[in-house]
């Protein structure tokens, strides 16, 4: 009896271990705010010094995985945060750049990243 609980319990487990597959990457969106389900609420590539700038990496398909951005600047890096999700459908997943003292004018770039994997890019200025 003791097998059979074992097995089963183990099947339910493996089970829900099946059902998360990879995340997809569809898109990102590239703004000055966000709306209450992560997606960008004002869509732009150019910003102000003292703007909070934001990236929405949205995926496709129920999965799990990391998600990760590298903003740089002028091509130096200046931050690669990363979170771990997991979504039972399609998601979105916000990530955030700010600078107290204000950003230097000039060219940006944010990339994003999948599993550590290149998923998509996308270039933006920032404007006195």
């Amino acid at each position: 009896m003791r097998h059979l609980i074992t097995a089963a319990v183990l099947s339910i487990a493996c089970a829900g271990c099946l059902s998360q597959g990879k995340l997809e990457f569809a898109g990102l969106q590239l703004g000055r705010s966000l709306n209450p389900d992560n997606t960008v609420g004002n869509h732009t590539t150019t910003f102000r010094p003292k703007d909070t700038i934001y990236v929405s990496v949205l995926t496709s398909n129920p999965g799990a995985g990391t998600i990760a951005v590298r903003w740089t600047f002028q091509g130096n890096v200046v931050g690669e945060p990363s979170k771990h999700v997991r979504f039972k459908g399609a998601g979105a997943t916000e990530f955030s750049l700010t600078n107290a003292g204000g950003f230097p004018a000039g060219n940006y770039k944010v990339e994003v990243f999948i599993d550590g994997q290149p998923a998509g890019d996308r270039a933006f200025r920032v404007e006195e």
